[in-house]
């Protein structure tokens, strides 16, 4: 496979996912600043947080100054020029599947396709507060939509292992700042850990990531962040956890190194970064500090990222 090729498909199943992360933390966002601010009065203000969260605090607040409801929705959902909001990860991705489409199948194009062209036609000139909520589940659906047609029509080769590989990369970042954010940023001066405002933040992440049914089946108790932790970090069964995504990743850059017969620095660093993970104990973690912990996951997830596209030269 040409390296355009595979960093094409890299870069697509990257863009996808990241449209979806983005959707569940503003959704996440969106439901806590409707809660009450028994200190303050009014309602509770967490879109600086989740700014945070998807990485466009500093850009947002240099073009619009401050962050709420309203400028978040223009420069994190509609803003062309912010790589990383919504409308530049679905055109950029719909664009790297155009330059690859004969590795494609035409479910998998028709899905993107019809995603890129009713958020252009519809949802760029409607989207408006009392809609949001509608949007951010229809951009979570059409996700999932293409993720089906791929891993139901799509032969298991080299274009398949690099879009999954993308995808996880992607996936392990969003988890890993999400819970970052909410340990370090979330939890107001004077509140405490384990505090109703506490409970209900940590809810809020489980839905965020599709995981609050997946909490109270596995350990059928009150939400304890200590679990919540263990459920995103260490839980493989966890389809969003850090090491579910690390399992993928490695399983996939496995499978195109046996097709190839050539293993590169990737193999091996992917491969530390998942052994880590399986061996960690969630008591570790927070002995050492959560948000040391996760800052160094995003360093040696970054730095993977990077050894990736170095090795296959993208």
């Amino acid at each position: 496979m040409l390296s355009r090729t595979a960093a094409n498909l890299y870069w697509m199943g990257r863009y996808i996912e990241r449209s979806e992360n983005i959707a569940r933390i503003l959704e996440a966002g969106y439901r806590m600043g409707q809660m009450p601010d028994w200190v303050g009065g009014g309602t509770r203000d967490e879109w600086h947080s989740f700014a945070v969260a998807t990485n466009c605090d500093v850009a947002l607040l240099e073009k619009h100054g401050e962050a709420n409801l309203d400028t978040v929705m223009s420069y994190v959902v509609l803003d062309e020029d912010n790589p990383s909001s919504v409308h530049a990860c679905l055109k950029t991705a719909r664009t790297n599947a155009r330059a690859v489409r004969t590795a494609l199948t035409g479910e998998m194009w028709e899905a993107l396709n019809d995603t890129w062209l009713e958020f252009d036609g519809h949802w760029r000139k409607a989207l408006r507060r009392d809609n949001l909520l509608n949007f951010l589940d229809w951009v979570r659906t059409r996700s999932i939509l293409f993720r089906g047609a791929m891993r139901g029509t799509m032969l298991r080769d080299d274009a398949f292992f690099f879009i999954n590989i993308g995808t996880y990369i992607e996936r392990a970042d969003s988890t890993a700042r999400i819970l970052d954010v909410k340990y370090h940023i979330l939890l107001k001066p004077g509140e405490s850990l384990g505090g109703s405002t506490d409970h209900y933040q940590w809810s809020q992440i489980l839905r965020s990531v599709s995981a609050l049914g997946s909490y109270h089946w596995l350990y059928r108790e009150a939400i304890q962040p200590f679990r919540v932790a263990e459920l995103l970090i260490l839980r493989e069964e966890m389809p969003r956890s850090l090491r579910f995504a690390l399992s993928r990743v490695t399983r996939y850059l496995d499978a195109i190194a046996a097709g190839h017969g050539q293993r590169h620095d990737c193999n091996r660093r992917a491969g530390q970064l998942y052994a880590q993970l399986c061996y960690d104990q969630i008591e570790d973690v927070f002995h050492s500090g959560l948000h040391e912990y996760l800052t160094n996951f995003l360093i040696r997830n970054n730095a993977l990222g990077q050894e990736i596209s170095t090795n296959f030269h993208f």
